[in-house]
């Protein structure tokens, strides 16, 4: 009788003692293996570094890109050359009156203009007209005032396309005193090509 009430007893204890044991072990885990070392413990699979930059952490977070570099940044080739200017002139030439010019052809890449120094020690106003002669008689003429006083200036004719050889264009300027009509007498030419124009 008492041996049959102590089997009894064993079998309620361990009926109710072995779910306890199966609960522990699967919330602990499995104990370190071998190749464990000490037995530390790890982060989970998905901690990673992400979470600490902000940005996220979890499998499916990406790490940062770099961002595509800016137009400025991009390498560019070498600058565009600047075409070169030459000039083709004239003597300096000087008339009684105190007026001094030069006259010159000027050319910068596929463009051409006359052009003309001069300074007015006169005392007067002068009226110069510059004139551009190019191939097939074509002409380009402007009218500039001089202003009486002893300081250099320039006066220009627009730029054009150069139509054929450059050594086919010659400015002159003329030199008057300032008025209208044809006898205001002329005081200087100073031309760019010394064999067709001089001064006087």
């Amino acid at each position: 009788m008492n041996l049959r009430m102590i089997g009894l007893g064993a079998a309620v204890v361990c009926a109710t003692l072995l779910p306890l044991v199966a609960l522990a072990g699967q919330a602990s885990g499995p104990g370190p293996g071998p190749g464990d070392g000490d037995g530390d413990a790890k982060p989970p699979a998905d901690a990673g570094l992400l979470p600490g930059l902000g940005l996220g952490g979890g499998p499916d977070a990406t790490p940062p890109t770099e961002p595509p570099p800016s137009a400025a940044s991009a390498p560019t080739g070498p600058p565009a050359a600047v075409p070169a200017r030459t000039s083709h002139c004239g003597p300096e030439l000087t008339s009684p009156d105190g007026i001094e010019a030069q006259t010159c052809v000027l050319t910068e890449g596929p463009d051409t203009w006359g052009r003309t120094y001069y300074r007015n020690a006169g005392g007067q106003r002068l009226d110069a007209i510059l004139t551009l002669m190019g191939p097939a008689g074509r002409t380009v003429q402007v009218r500039c005032a001089v202003a009486a006083r002893d300081e250099p200036g320039a006066c220009e004719t627009p730029r054009e396309r150069a139509r054929g050889a450059v050594s086919a264009y010659s400015a002159v300027a003329e030199f008057a005193g300032a008025g209208e009509g044809t006898s205001t007498p002329l005081l200087l030419r100073a031309g760019s090509n010394t064999a067709a124009a001089g001064g006087s």
